[in-house]
């Protein structure tokens, strides 16, 4: 959300920053409804201070034994009027914010201009993929193979877009989870949090997926719920509606949890296998920083998340986002990419966001400073990582001639094992 006060006073500046980005902001009807709001807050003014002084006259005359009552009609009505200015003053105040709602975050000035993610701009890369002496198989093939992935049974119980794990399978999403959660919290330094995984309409207001993106997401039936499409929403609210002091920032929490999404705009992509599913789990992180310090806190969260790429041995590239492909809430944005060799491409696998005070604005996170001024904080969060594209880029990666996994060192205390082989069916 926008400073309402800087948006009526800077239409033009923001018009021209949100271009690069694909948006389109009507600066008419932005200026029709300031000159309606003007309008009625200035005959609202002028009519309060003629009954003021009506209300003094009145007093005066009263005092002096006078007939008042035709005056005191005149001020009645008056404050009739004044009533009707104010409602409509704040009727147009909800339109402008219901408006506002629907506009994205303004690029931070070093984001590449562009219109997709053709765009897009390399920024780092680690690791040499894989030469394989042998045609690498994908994990749709792969992992049925091998009895631990089966696409089939979930499509019976769930329908598309959802996976079953077996055995081995299901131990490497889990070990995934414990090994991420570990290396966040004991050397990257961000206090573990378990949030709830249903979550109500004003925390996906606050983080940016209502209303614009309804559609992308499960709701309740009967209930003002929804299933979470990722940790960063009820991470975020849980500050919501309150005031953070400097000496309490920055606030770093990671948090798991599975997500949920509908991938309403995404059909025809990545219909194979698990990159885009209904149903995943993630590791989130998620920081909270004055203003002064959220782009050093960015490459901080970045950091972290490439790291866990780096001690699993995947090779991966980091992109900056451009203009047109930001996200709706995102300033700047890095796309961490893992190189998949049974797709022979690079995936995205985390999204590391800067959103400046764009959410902590429509969630009321404010931050006193110690001369009591009062500002919004900034937020920050990236996924670190999603655990079934990590699953994936392991599966791939290690896969060996006879059909085998083996497992990452880093990896190997909490599987249990040094390679996934074919078990027996259900063993």
């Amino acid at each position: 959300m926008h400073d309402l006060s800087f948006f009526r006073n800077n239409l033009e500046a923001i018009r021209s920053r949100l271009e690069p980005r694909g948006f389109s902001l009507d600066t008419e009807a932005f200026q029709q409804l300031d000159q309606r709001r003007r309008q009625c807050v200035t005959e609202s003014e002028q009519l309060k201070a003629e009954r003021n002084q009506a209300t003094a006259e009145i007093g005066k005359l009263r005092k002096a034994g006078a007939d008042t009552a035709e005056r005191q009609q005149t001020v009645r009505v008056m404050g009739e009027r004044i009533a009707e200015l104010d409602a409509e003053a704040g009727k147009v105040d909800t339109e402008f914010r219901d408006v506002l709602a629907r506009v994205p975050n303004i690029p931070h000035e070093s984001v590449p201009v562009g219109k997709s993610e053709h765009d897009n701009v390399e920024v780092r890369r680690w690791g040499t993929p894989r030469q394989f002496d042998f045609a690498p198989k994908a994990h749709w093939d792969l992992g049925p193979e091998l009895g631990i992935l089966d696409l089939e049974r979930a499509a019976k119980v769930a329908g598309a877009r959802f996976a079953v794990y077996w055995g081995q399978g299901a131990k490497l999403e889990r070990a995934l989870v414990q090994f991420m959660l570990d290396l966040h919290t004991k050397e990257h330094g961000y206090h573990e949090v378990l949030p709830p995984f249903l979550i109500n309409s004003a925390s996906l207001y606050g983080t940016g997926q209502l209303p614009k993106f309804a559609e992308d997401l499960f709701r309740c039936e009967g209930h003002d719920l929804w299933l979470t499409p990722t940790a960063e929403v009820p991470v975020t609210n849980l500050f919501r509606d309150e005031t953070l002091t400097e000496d309490e920032l920055p606030i770093s929490l990671c948090a798991y949890t599975p997500c949920f999404r509908s991938e309403a705009g995404s059909y025809g992509r990545d219909v194979r296998g698990i990159i885009r599913q209904h149903q995943f789990q993630k590791v989130e992180l998620v920081k909270f920083t004055a203003p002064g310090q959220s782009y050093e806190a960015l490459e901080k969260l970045t950091r972290d998340a490439q790291d866990v790429l780096e001690r699993l041995e995947l090779p991966y590239r980091t992109m900056a986002l451009s203009t047109g492909d930001l996200g709706f809430s995102a300033a700047k944005t890095y796309d961490i990419e893992v190189w998949l060799p049974g797709q022979q491409a690079y995936k995205e696998i985390s999204s590391c966001s800067n959103a400046e005070a764009f959410q902590a604005r429509r969630a009321q996170i404010r931050l006193k400073s110690g001369k009591g001024k009062s500002d919004f904080v900034h937020t920050l969060n990236g996924s670190g990582l999603p655990v079934g594209r990590t699953w994936v880029a392991i599966i791939e990666n290690f896969q060996q001639a006879d059909g085998s996994v083996l497992i990452p060192k880093a990896l190997q205390p909490y599987v249990g094992t040094e390679r996934i082989e074919r078990a027996p069916k259900f063993g």
